[in-house]
C-alpha cells in the first residue's frame, strides 16, 4: 500500500523533483518522462511511492532505455496492485496477464485506434496500465496521444458540469470486442457496466469526465437522440481540443504507465505498412468508479 498524498493541490504546478529521481515535464499538465529509474532492479519502498506520487501528479508516466523481460515487467506492475486479465484474453491465449499489442501490414485494425479509456466495460475497470514497446516502425510513427480528463471536466461550462453531474452511462464491451474487432464473446458476454458520468478520483478528489467513445453506448434516462447528442458533444471536446493532450512519441524499449481513471488515450496508426510490436499489463481498480 502507498502512503496517501496530502500536500496535492489542484491549484499548485505538480513538482519534477521527487526525493529519488526528477522528471521531465511533457506539457504543464499531463505526462513526464522519469529519469535514472531502471526497471529490471527491484524498487525500494521509497522509489515505488515516488513513482505513485510521480504518476499522480503527470497522469502519464515515460520510462525510456529500459530492458526488462515478462516477468520484470509484471513485477513492477504488481508494486501497484494486483494484475488484470483482458476481457479478449479467452480468444488470444498464452500468459493471461500480458495484452500482446501488435500491428503489422496484414492486421485488420491496431488496438486502441480512437479516443478510449480501458475496459470501462468492467464493474471495476483497471486503475492503470504499463504498455512496453519493443519495436517500432522503421518509418517513425506510432505515437500516442493521452487527454487530461480532469481537465476535460474543468473546460465546460458550469450549468453544463451541474447537468452532467447528476447522470449516469453505460459502458458496453460488446461495443469494441464485437462491433470492431469482430471477436467471439466468451460465454455470458463481454462486460457491461453502468459508472456515474462525473467521478472522483480516489487518490486525488478531483472531478473526471468518464465517458469515452470506445465504450460507452448510451445516457441512462434519456432518450436515444439525446444521449447521441450529449455523448457526441462531449467526445467532440476531447478530441478537438489539444489543450487537453500530451502526445508521447515512442522509442523502442520506452514503458509507459498511464493512470486510467483521470486519461483517455488514442493509438495513431500511420506507419502502415511496418510493424509495431510492445506488451501491456493492466492493473485491477480497488473500488468502482463513484461521483
Amino acid at each position: 500500500m502507498f502512503n496517501a498524498r496530502t500536500d496535492w493541490s489542484a491549484s499548485n504546478e505538480a513538482r519534477t523533483e521527487y526525493r529519488t529521481f526528477s522528471v521531465e515535464t511533457l506539457t504543464p499538465h499531463i505526462g513526464a518522462v522519469v529519469r535514472d529509474v531502471d526497471l529490471a532492479q527491484p524498487l525500494s519502498d521509497e522509489r515505488a511511492q515516488d513513482i505513485h506520487d510521480a504518476w499522480l501528479d503527470w497522469k502519464v508516466l515515460l520510462f525510456r532505455d529500459q530492458r526488462i523481460d515478462r516477468e520484470q515487467h509484471k513485477a513492477f506492475a504488481r508494486r501497484f496492485g494486483s494484475l488484470h486479465v483482458h476481457p479478449m484474453q479467452h480468444i488470444r491465449g498464452g500468459d493471461p496477464e500480458i495484452l500482446v499489442v501488435k500491428t503489422t501490414r496484414n492486421s485488420p485494425y491496431t488496438a486502441g485506434d480512437g479516443w478510449h479509456t480501458d475496459v470501462t466495460c468492467d464493474e471495476i475497470p483497471p486503475l492503470g496500465s504499463m504498455l512496453y514497446l519493443t519495436e517500432m516502425p522503421e518509418s517513425g510513427g506510432g505515437d500516442t496521444l493521452f487527454a487530461d480528463m480532469y481537465l476535460a471536466f474543468e473546460m465546460l461550462s458550469e450549468p453544463m458540469q451541474a447537468f452532467l453531474e447528476g447522470l449516469t452511462a453505460v459502458h458496453d464491451g460488446a461495443g469494441p470486442y464485437v462491433g470492431s474487432y469482430k471477436s467471439t464473446p466468451p460465454e455470458g458476454g463481454y462486460p457491461r457496466s453502468e459508472h456515474p458520468v462525473v467521478v472522483r478520483h480516489p487518490g486525488t478528489g478531483r472531478k473526471v469526465l468518464f465517458v469515452n467513445r470506445g465504450f460507452t453506448s448510451h445516457i441512462v434516462g434519456l432518450n436515444a437522440p439525446e444521449s447521441r447528442a450529449l455523448l457526441n458533444m462531449l467526445y467532440r471536446h476531447i478530441d478537438s481540443t489539444p489543450r487537453l493532450w500530451c502526445r508521447v512519441e515512442w522509442a523502442a524499449n520506452t514503458l509507459a504507465f498511464w493512470d486510467n481513471r483521470c486519461t483517455q488515450h488514442h493509438a495513431i496508426w500511420d506507419y502502415y505498412p511496418h510493424s509495431r510490436y510492445g506488451e501491456r499489463v493492466s492493473i485491477y481498480g480497488n473500488e468502482r468508479p463513484v461521483a
